[in-house]
């Protein structure tokens, strides 16, 4: 079983965080920008951490530092983590990286993966959908780049010891939720040229085989 963790501070926007569950094999959803208390993580083989609207660097979410306090927990007992756009940004925040905000992203853009080999991007065209506002410079301690942008270097990070990956697109975002709340243009590219779904799928995977 996999635990999702929805940051969405607006419930507006929370599509996102219940199509992660709808795309991640044996998951349990769990709105955590509303209730912090998460189930045991005992009873999970890993976690996912959703996208926001809010930013890493904002005051008034007392919750912010619960769940940097989650992420060690997931360092130091292994437990495999994923993290989606804001979660991305919350990983590397929460082990020390720098996140700044950016200007208004809600495209497709073009990635190139640093690393063939990695279990979580394997096999994940380089067309990738963000929707975001906010960028890692500077990444977490033990956190290195395994993918890159024309405009950031850190757009998808791991853990060189931990499970921990993080990515700043949306494996979620795809043709059928299009038209809600996002603001969103297919630019020079379309959802036919975009996999990006893969990501929560290796996950499972990795989780799985475990």
């Amino acid at each position: 079983m996999i635990l999702v963790l929805d940051d969405e501070v607006q419930p507006e926007y929370r599509y996102l965080g219940t199509e992660i569950a709808a795309f991640t094999p044996d998951s349990e959803y769990h709105v955590y920008a509303e209730d912090p208390e998460t189930p045991p993580l005992s009873r999970f083989d890993g976690v996912i951490v959703s996208g926001s609207t809010a930013s890493v660097y904002e005051d008034g979410y007392d919750w912010f530092d619960d769940q940097r306090s989650l992420v060690e927990t997931c360092r130091e007992e292994s437990i495999p983590l994923l993290g989606v756009c804001f979660g991305h940004q919350l990983i590397n925040d929460a082990f020390g990286g720098e996140v700044i905000e950016d200007r208004r992203r809600a495209t497709f853009v073009e990635m190139t993966t640093l690393d063939a080999d990695d279990p979580i991007l394997a096999g994940v065209n380089p067309v990738v959908p963000v929707l975001h506002s906010d960028l890692v410079v500077e990444p977490g301690e033990g956190m290195e780049p395994i993918a890159e942008t024309d405009y950031n270097n850190h757009f998808c990070t791991r853990h060189v010891d931990a499970p921990i990956w993080t990515v700043q697109f949306h494996p979620e975002f795809t043709e059928r939720v299009r038209d809600r709340p996002s603001d969103w243009s297919d630019g020079d590219h379309s959802f036919g040229e975009c996999n990006a779904t893969a990501v929560l799928e290796n996950f499972a995977a990795y989780c799985r085989d475990r």
